[in-house]
Parts: C-alpha cells; sequence; structure tokens
C-alpha cells in the first residue's frame, strides 16, 4: 500500500512539473514574423534597426541654462507636429492646384483652404505661447524648405503676405525667419531630430 502511494505521489509531482514547464515556456515565448535572406540554403533573419543618435551629453552652467533646454524640448514637441501638418497641407494643395483647370478655379480652391486653415488652426495656435509662435515659424521653415512668408505669398499673394508679415512685426515676430540647424538653431535642430527618432 505505501508503495502504490508513492508511486502515485511520484506521478503526481512529476505531471505537475510537466504542467509547469509548458505554461512557462508558453508564457515566455513570443514569435515575431520578419524577412528573411536565403543565404547557401539557410535562411537568415535580416532586420532593420532604427538609425540611433548619439550626441555629446550636455552641460549646463547654470539652472537657467537646464530650464531652457527643458523648455526648448517642450516647445518642440507641441510645435514640430504642426509643421509637419503644414507641409502636408502645402504639398497636398499644391498638387490638388496642378489639376485645377483655371486661375479662377485655383483662386476659389485657395480662398476655401485658408477658410479650412483658419478653422482648424486659430484655436490651436491662441494656445500657443510666443516663443513657440516664433519656434513654429522656423520649423515651418525646416519642414517646407521656403518661409512662412514665402508660402503664403506663393498660395495668397503678395498682398497678404505682406499684410501677414507686417501683423507679425507688431508682435516682434517675422514670417521671413529661417531655419539654421548648423548655427544658431544647432541645439533645436539637436531637439528635432531626438523628438522625431522616440529618443525624447
Amino acid at each position: 500500500m505505501k508503495n502504490k502511494l508513492y508511486i502515485v505521489f511520484i506521478l503526481l509531482f512529476v505531471f505537475a512539473l510537466k504542467i509547469k514547464a509548458q505554461t512557462s515556456s508558453s508564457n515566455t515565448t513570443t514569435m515575431y514574423k520578419v524577412p528573411v535572406i536565403v543565404y547557401k540554403g539557410d535562411s537568415i533573419p535580416c532586420i532593420t534597426l532604427r538609425t540611433v543618435y548619439v550626441y555629446p551629453e550636455l552641460h549646463f552652467k547654470n539652472k537657467r541654462q537646464r530650464r531652457y533646454y527643458n523648455k526648448l524640448v517642450r516647445d518642440v514637441k507641441k510645435t514640430l507636429p504642426i509643421a509637419k501638418e503644414v507641409n502636408r497641407a502645402v504639398i497636398e494643395t499644391y498638387e490638388y492646384l496642378m489639376t485645377l483647370p483655371d486661375e479662377k478655379a485655383r483662386n476659389q480652391h485657395i480662398k476655401l483652404v485658408e477658410k479650412g486653415l483658419k478653422e482648424q488652426y486659430t484655436p490651436r495656435m491662441k494656445k500657443l505661447t510666443f516663443a513657440q509662435g516664433k519656434l513654429l515659424i522656423k520649423l515651418v521653415n525646416r519642414e517646407c524648405n521656403q518661409s512662412s512668408f514665402q508660402l503664403v505669398k506663393a498660395f495668397m499673394g503678395p498682398f497678404k503676405a505682406g499684410f501677414y508679415q507686417t501683423f507679425a512685426a507688431l508682435f516682434g515676430a517675422s514670417l521671413k525667419k529661417e531655419y539654421h540647424p548648423e548655427d544658431e538653431d544647432k541645439l533645436t535642430e539637436r531637439v528635432v531630430t531626438l523628438v522625431e527618432n522616440g529618443q525624447l
């Protein structure tokens, strides 16, 4: 009788270990489908890794510089998506304008686009600080390879471009401001690159 109980106990113990092994292995195994390259009959996984940007560590002389950098990161995260949206809107508008038959149809479409942009972006622009607005002007230049003044002039004409430039100048800003990643905007370019890559 003792032998039978001993054998039953051992069988239950082995059975419990087997179940535990199966559940633990099924919980930790994750499968991914990846492209492969076949080389001499052997399948080799081919994975493209994201570029990782490495910059020298920043050293701040004081708390003021650190606050400036933290504010720049926050402002870039807020304004960069808007600059990218502007770039997409410019490309889409230009491509659509090229399909229209005449100048009258183009002017009508530009008026509709201007109205739509005002409705869509005015509430968002009102939430930006003055510094964020100036940064946005530079980031639009970065994304579109043209200043905001040139974009307004190309789509809405020189009169409206001059009007908006004068309006911006009243607040100490300029639609003609350009982005210089190798010079005055070097730190901004670093932050933008890291934000775009998901490293910040």
